[in-house]
């Protein structure tokens, strides 16, 4: 490509936005018409990059973000109850402890999120290449548990953030080079499928069901191949989702509930995805209009 040169006359001319070269100039880039070339841009990166870091193939973890370390929740525990002690008529603070003890009592999630990525990532990548690779959304939580697991193992792990209107930073424990920041929701959502061997998912709100009903969709509907859809304690899933209700109602089939399995442990979730993966008979490959 030619080069401009270093010093250019400064006229009226050079000085305007159109002299500018299209591909640094910010604003043309922004445009509304130019959403189409933003949306190839979002696809191209990070394939490109997972593609020169040699990532054949992920698992990826989904979670809530507000499950914190066991470290943190007795930290959170004890400043809510010391603020409490001091002013124990006080109901704002009477229910921020409350949320506090929630918590904490959730925090073994992370525990087993965090031996899952420690446990997947010892057991699949190698010198040879890297499968299985962590694959996250990049924030705190049941996705810094999963990628400090990986770390714990000396591994690599990606993280997929997303441009929020409140702060999204990426956690510290994805390695540096494999953490993106999308702006589109729906790329990010393709490039979490295009390398996925199986999802695992934790407990979480709103944004993990939005993950994990589109997957079930794509599966049931014969979008993608079968993949192990793992779901970390059952008791939480039955409780906040009824799929026999969903059966029952004739809105699903019976056999949609076989698209995905409960677990409880990290070492529950990697025997099933080691043994599904296993060479063998397998239900062939679907014939598929494949969206990815």
């Amino acid at each position: 490509m030619n080069k401009l040169p270093r010093e250019m006359a400064d006229t009226p001319q050079t000085r305007s936005p159109s002299f500018k070269l299209s591909f640094e100039d910010a604003d043309f880039l922004l445009r509304d018409e130019l959403r189409a070339v933003r949306l190839q841009l979002e696809l191209l990166k990070p394939e490109l990059m997972l593609q020169d870091q040699n990532i054949r193939s992920t698992i990826v973890v989904f979670g809530s973000a507000r499950v914190p370390s066991p470290e943190d929740a007795a930290c959170h525990c004890d400043e809510a109850n010391a603020a409490l002690a001091a002013d124990p008529g006080n109901p704002e603070l009477q229910r921020a402890a409350r949320a506090r003890e929630n918590q904490r009592k959730r925090c073994h999630y992370y525990e087993e999120a965090r031996r899952f990525g420690r446990l997947v990532s010892e057991a699949a990548q190698t010198s040879q290449g890297r499968d299985y690779v962590i694959m996250t959304g990049g924030g705190p939580g049941i996705m810094e548990a999963a990628n400090r697991g990986a770390s714990d193992a000396k591994r690599v792990s990606v993280g997929l953030n997303i441009s929020l209107p409140h702060e999204q930073v990426p956690n510290p424990y994805i390695t540096p080079d494999l953490a993106f920041q999308f702006h589109y929701f729906a790329l990010r959502k393709m490039h979490f499928l295009m390398r996925a061997k199986a999802l695992v998912v934790f407990p979480g709100g709103f944004g993990t069901f939005d993950e994990l009903f589109e997957t079930l969709t794509l599966i049931q509907t014969r979008k993608i191949d079968p993949m192990p859809v793992l779901l970390f304690g059952e008791d939480y899933w039955r409780r906040v989702v009824n799929f026999d209700a969903m059966v029952e109602e004739g809105v699903v089939a019976p056999e949609d509930l076989d698209i995905f399995h409960f677990v409880e442990s990290a070492e529950d979730a990697w025997n099933y995805i080691a043994a599904f993966n296993e060479p063998g008979p397998k239900e062939p490959p679907m014939q598929r209009n494949d969206p990815l």
